[in-house]
């Protein structure tokens, strides 16, 4: 048996787990990870109503007046915030959980370059949805209350339908900014290359245009506001992936000796 296989099948007291000793544990740290998922979004119910009047307030500020058109329509937003903030604040708690349990079967570099991983990812993520709050909602928010000007067109929009814009545009930036750390671990793994990426840079940002058509709300400006930063992350994903392409390579080659 490799090291590697011991490792795997390692108990904590220096024995070997079975089959059902890894089930076991799986369903423990399961057990663990919905556990805290309950009691985080119960918690953030209790602050829900106050993030719904953060989120109205940025739409005041631009003149948007908001309602809501059913009577249990305030209730239903504060449980999707509450739900979504929950399962954020979950995330870390599930991932070392993941860690955890992976450890084990893991080497020393690869247990590095997960944690590596995850802590980048979740600061990307949040550098994503503070752009979008910052940068992108006050925009897209101006520009939709600029095409009324003009006209005897009043707003009164659902306060329900504008929450789940704001999530959606939270959503969509968090995940457009873990590009580069996507393409680093895909990299990492071999199942990309930069020269590829670098290759197909012109279909790449086609494709993009139409990503951005397809998950932003249909008009020009919203999917200019997530091509624009999708296509400045590709170029520096091109550039992590071949920096550490270098980096990798020659530890690859005194190790590859070993392997053989």
């Amino acid at each position: 048996m490799s090291r590697r296989n011991q490792a795997d099948t390692a108990a904590p007291d220096g024995g070997e787990m079975s089959l059902t000793d890894h089930l076991k544990e799986l369903r423990s740290r399961v057990v663990v990870c919905v556990a805290f998922l309950v009691i985080a979004v119960l918690v953030c119910l209790c602050f829900s109503p106050r993030l719904v009047e953060l989120f109205t307030d940025l739409g005041k500020a631009y003149d948007y007046q908001f309602v809501y058109i059913a009577p249990q329509e305030l209730l239903t937003v504060q449980l999707s915030i509450a739900a979504i903030s929950g399962l954020v604040l979950s995330v870390p708690v599930i991932v070392y959980h993941i860690y955890a349990f992976c450890a084990p079967g893991l080497k020393r570099t690869e247990r590095l370059f997960f944690l590596l991983a995850v802590v980048f990812g979740t600061l990307c993520f949040c550098v994503g949805v503070l752009f979008a709050y910052k940068v992108t909602v006050p925009f897209m928010l101006y520009f939709f209350m600029d095409l009324s000007v003009g006209t005897d067109i009043a707003s009164a929009v659902s306060v329900q339908n504008y929450v789940n814009f704001l999530l959606t545009v939270f959503v969509v930036f968090g995940a457009v900014f873990e590009l580069p750390v996507l393409s680093v671990l895909l990299t990492r793994l071999g199942l990309l290359r930069p020269q590829w990426l670098a290759k197909s840079r012109k279909v790449l940002f086609i494709l993009i245009f139409l990503l951005a058509a397809i998950i932003t709300p249909p008009d020009v400006l919203s999917q200019i506001l997530v091509a624009v930063p999708m296509m400045a992350l590709l170029e520096l994903s091109i550039f992590l992936c071949r920096v550490c392409e270098k980096l990798w390579r020659p530890s690859e080659k005194t190790t590859a000796p070993e392997n053989g």
